[in-house]
């Protein structure tokens, strides 16, 4: 028994290995399935980041468990679009600016400072401090913006 316990461990991470190497592109049957994803993706993400942009700004009341629970979504959905910016989803029905596969650098570095910038307001969303969830929207929506600014078609 202790020496199979070590071999299904290998076997497990040999699997576990195999399945995160396997290309992005083999998760999506079609391009128009890759912009779909990101696009309900960023939707969902935005939505429960607007959610805690309107208490900061005073649009709706302050809801500290609302902030905290409407961030923590919010930083989760922050990591799932990326993986659907695949070659061949420039062109249908997309606002992603072919600049995107020009500058994946570039473009991949904006889209980590926006997942650093939620996880930041994740954090303070959970101390429910009206001031510093104000503060980390507003850093939030920049790293936002300025992704949308580069690499977004109007």
């Amino acid at each position: 028994m202790k020496r199979l316990f070590p071999s299904m461990l290998m076997a497990a991470a040999a699997l576990a290995g195999l399945a995160t190497a396997l290309p992005a592109a083999a998760q999506f049957a079609k391009p128009e399935d890759a912009i779909k994803y990101r696009k309900n993706a960023l939707f969902v993400m935005g939505t429960h980041f607007g959610r805690v942009a309107a208490m900061a700004n005073g649009r709706i009341p302050f809801d500290a468990k609302m902030a905290a629970d409407n961030a923590e979504i919010a930083t989760m959905m922050s990591k799932l679009p990326y993986v659907a910016f695949i070659e061949g989803t420039d062109k249908g029905d997309t606002k992603a600016d072919p600049k995107i596969w020009a500058e994946k650098d570039k473009f991949n570095a904006a889209a980590t400072k926006m997942q650093e910038e939620m996880a930041k307001l994740n954090v303070v969303a959970k101390g429910g401090n009206i001031d510093t969830i104000k503060a980390a929207v507003g850093e939030t929506g920049k790293s936002c913006k300025a992704c949308h600014d580069a690499y977004r078609k109007e």
